[in-house]
């Protein structure tokens, strides 16, 4: 479960984000590369655009429930 406390400093502000355990498997930028992006420096992922519409919402819930190391959360403020 992603962990608030350990967001990537590049996440925007808002509900989701990616946390500092991202393994850098790139599924979350290819299914929604709308929202998330690549810190090349790092080698992790973050949001960079939060989802506005409820069909955006949905977009982003289903690579959330997508992430192998369950590193996007949704509880961001």
């Amino acid at each position: 479960m992603a962990d608030k406390n350990l967001k990537n400093p590049e996440n925007v502000a808002g509900r989701f984000y990616v946390d500092s355990t991202c393994i850098d498997c790139d599924i979350c930028r290819t299914t929604a590369p709308k929202f998330f992006k690549r810190d090349d420096e790092g080698g992790y992922s973050y949001v960079y655009r939060q989802p506005q519409t409820p069909k955006e919402i949905a977009e982003a819930e289903e690579v959330r429930n997508s992430c192998p190391t369950e590193t996007i959360g949704n509880d961001g403020e």
